[in-house]
């Protein structure tokens, strides 16, 4: 959705959206922002960008400061050279902290992001208080979930991706959907595979590269684990609760994937009690 499309969705809830670049060891990073407080940091799913986030950015603002970035290679930051890590991500976000003077702030993401969130947490613990992570996927090893994921994004010859319907997503990858996507979803969804072309399968090999275990291990401060009750990976919410037992999980009825995006309220209240 373009730049009209967001100033549509402030004014429908009154609430500015500032964005920024922000130059950081991993190059220029386009963030979005919102609201005044504690900060949240929030990091985006796979193939996407924070253009997805503006809801949760404004859902978040009564009572914290919400920032969303690109990662390198998404939206409107720069792309990577090479194959990124998670590490890479999480490194991005501490830039773009440094840059906007945010000493100390809450990890938040979904899918991929909760990767970026518990490295954050694991790797820079003095600047990172809380983590919140929404619908945290685990591939099994040896499965077919990326080749699964790479079925259903359809490509021209040269790799570059291809939009998709409504149509479509909902008849052909629903898992990968909110429970009831709209138009403007699937603008938002088309407009950011196209902004990241043939680097958009940099954050689903940096998340199945990473060790995610591990680094649940390593997570000491607070955390609250989120999944959408449809999720697609929810299934291996317990056994990943035993990688990280102090967290805190709870259920969000009726949610899929991109609650962030379709259920930013429920995510806004949960914060809100999570950090009070």
């Amino acid at each position: 959705m373009g730049g009209g499309g967001e100033a549509r969705q402030c004014e429908a809830r009154m609430i500015a959206i500032e964005r920024g670049l922000a130059k950081t060891a991993t190059g220029y990073i386009h963030w979005r922002a919102a609201g005044s407080g504690p900060a949240v940091m929030i990091s985006h799913i796979n193939q996407q960008s924070s253009a997805l986030m503006i809801e949760l950015l404004q859902a978040l603002a009564p009572n914290f400061r919400a920032v969303a970035i690109d990662y390198p290679s998404h939206g409107h930051s720069d792309p990577f050279p090479g194959e990124p890590l998670i590490e890479d991500y999480a490194r991005a976000v501490i830039g773009v902290m440094d840059v906007l003077g945010i000493q100390q702030a809450c990890a938040m993401g979904e899918a991929v992001g909760t990767g970026v969130s518990y490295c954050l947490a694991a790797h820079w613990p003095q600047r990172i208080a809380n983590v919140i992570a929404v619908n945290t996927p685990y591939f099994e090893k040896g499965g077919n979930d990326v080749a699964d994921i790479v079925k259903v994004r359809p490509s021209d010859p040269s790799g570059f991706p291809l939009p998709r319907t409504l149509e479509f997503m909902r008849e052909h990858d629903p898992e990968h959907a909110p429970a009831k996507p709209t138009q403007s979803w699937m603008d938002r969804i088309n407009t950011a595979q196209l902004e990241i072309g043939r680097n958009r399968w940099q954050a689903v090999n940096a998340y199945e590269k990473f060790d995610l275990f591990g680094t649940m291990q390593r997570v000491k401060c607070p955390t609250l684990m989120l999944y959408g009750e449809h999720f697609v990976y929810g299934r291996h919410r317990f056994m990943l609760h035993t990688k990280c037992p102090h967290a805190e999980m709870q259920i969000i009825p009726g949610g899929n994937f991109c609650v962030t995006w379709e259920r930013a309220d429920d995510l806004a209240a949960h914060a809100r009690r999570f950090l009070a």
